[in-house]
């Protein structure tokens, strides 16, 4: 077995565990709340985004990682028709989010892996983090309320969105420094944060699952000098 194909398949085990934890954390949580079905749903959002950084780490060739995010996608899709997994998907509003957010970090791999891989980090942690936050906060706090294309929304959702964005944008930032990697100045990881939460309250069918990342990792790329 030669070196490189010991690093991909040590690379796939480690990601396969790391997701085995975020499933398992997640049905957990379903089991002891079984009341609170978008907290399980949340942290496998969540938990998921690190995924990026840890194939960048790991050195996980573009000939695994797109076909595995497709792989992920279309396992997605199957549990969103057969719900084989309740705790990752949101039994209470018909979403296809899930399915977009896998299809998204697919996109983004094809364009970006692994030659721009903070693009691609910069796509899904900013939806990762930044929605995750967003629906955790929203519901628990009492703020502002207003309904975008029928789906509920809050002031205190929104700042989460957007402060758990900027929050990941900034770290990216810091990494790349780190790594002596050009990124985007503070400004224009203000507007990315910005663009990503207002494209959030558009979250109809989990549309915003699709149409935050790819802006956020299109944005990172096009503003990287």
């Amino acid at each position: 077995m030669t070196p490189v194909l010991i690093q991909q398949l040590t690379g796939i085990a480690v990601v396969l565990l790391w997701l085995a934890a975020v499933v398992g954390t997640a049905l957990a949580i379903r089991h002891r709340f079984p009341e609170q079905r978008e907290w399980s749903r949340k942290v496998v959002h969540i938990g998921t985004g690190p995924v990026v950084l840890l194939a960048w780490g790991l050195g996980i060739a573009r000939w695994v990682a797109l076909p595995a995010a497709i792989a992920v996608t279309l396992a997605a899709a199957l549990n969103h028709r057969f719900r084989l997994l309740p705790a990752v998907e949101d039994v209470d509003r018909h979403s296809y989010g899930t399915i977009a957010y896998g299809a998204s970090i697919a996109i983004l791999l094809a364009l970006f892996w692994p030659d721009q891989p903070l693009a691609v980090a910069a796509g899904a942690l900013v939806m990762a983090l930044g929605d995750g936050l967003a629906g955790l906060v929203g519901p628990q706090l009492r703020s502002p309320r207003w309904r975008v294309l029928g789906q509920g929304k809050s002031l205190a959702g929104t700042l989460a969105m957007a402060g758990g964005a900027l929050v990941v944008l900034i770290l990216l930032q810091l990494i790349a420094q780190n790594q002596g990697i050009a990124a985007p100045a503070w400004p224009y990881l203000i507007g990315i944060a910005l663009l990503a939460t207002a494209l959030e309250q558009g979250s109809s069918f989990g549309i915003d699952n699709l149409s935050v990342p790819l802006s956020a990792g299109l944005l990172w790329q096009h503003w990287t000098h």
